[in-house]
């Protein structure tokens, strides 16, 4: 099983790599959004730093939708969904691969870039550590559960937007609990572990809901 799990994990990276830059598109976008934000918000430099930990979680959040569509719609295109379907490998394995391949492609960059791009936020080091740690910890969560939208939506021709309107509401404890965190680390007003035992909680209850779920949409679009 572990043989070709493994395959699956590098072809997986492979086409996420080759196809459009995934990785890249979505640190360009992260860094539109964290840029755009001084220009609205005006120069108060403690404004920044106070809603900096949102504004790097609400950007990560935008960059994995970007690119959450193609999990599934490529292989559903040249016919390779079906040939999955059918191989007898458990479903829910396969989906769980392909979040992980996903996930490293486009959402561990973001996690990389994010302390360079909280200089923007004017935040301290103490802030930027915990809302590095926060994205690692949390953004696989973004991603199997934007599974869950694009297995619901693999059949759709550009639904994209539907799948973003389906995963926001369903990462938004997600993106409270991570916030949350972020913030405990620097104005104390609770302690940094309960917030993170919790984004933690979210993540691993992803990991088992979220491929079920995905696996049970793949199944009915098949029939």
């Amino acid at each position: 099983m572990t043989g070709w799990m493994g395959s699956l994990f590098r072809r997986e990276l492979r086409l996420a790599v080759r196809v459009g830059g995934s990785g890249l598109v979505g640190v360009l976008f992260f860094l539109a959004v964290v840029t755009v934000i001084p220009f609205g918000v005006g120069p108060d430099l403690n404004l920044l730093a106070r809603i900096g930990p949102a504004v790097l979680w609400i950007g990560a959040l935008l960059a994995t939708l970007l690119g959450l569509d193609r999990l599934f719609q490529a292989d559903r295109d040249d016919g390779a969904l079906d040939l999955i379907l059918m191989s007898g490998r458990p479903t829910e394995l396969v989906v769980l691969v392909k979040c992980a391949a996903h996930w490293v492609a486009t959402g561990l960059p973001l996690v990389i870039a994010a302390p360079v791009l909280a200089i923007f936020l004017n935040l301290e080091p103490v802030a930027i550590g915990a809302v590095t740690i926060t994205l690692l910890v949390g953004t696989p969560a973004l991603t199997l559960i934007g599974a869950i939208g694009a297995s619901l939506t693999v059949t759709l021709r550009r639904g994209g937007l539907l799948l973003a309107v389906l995963v926001i509401p369903l990462a938004i404890p997600v993106l409270i609990f991570g916030v949350s965190a972020a913030d405990a680390a620097v104005n104390d007003p609770v302690p940094f572990l309960t917030p993170f035992s919790i984004l933690c909680a979210l993540t691993l209850i992803s990991a088992v809901v979220g491929p079920f779920a995905s696996a049970a949409a793949l199944r009915f679009s098949s029939d």
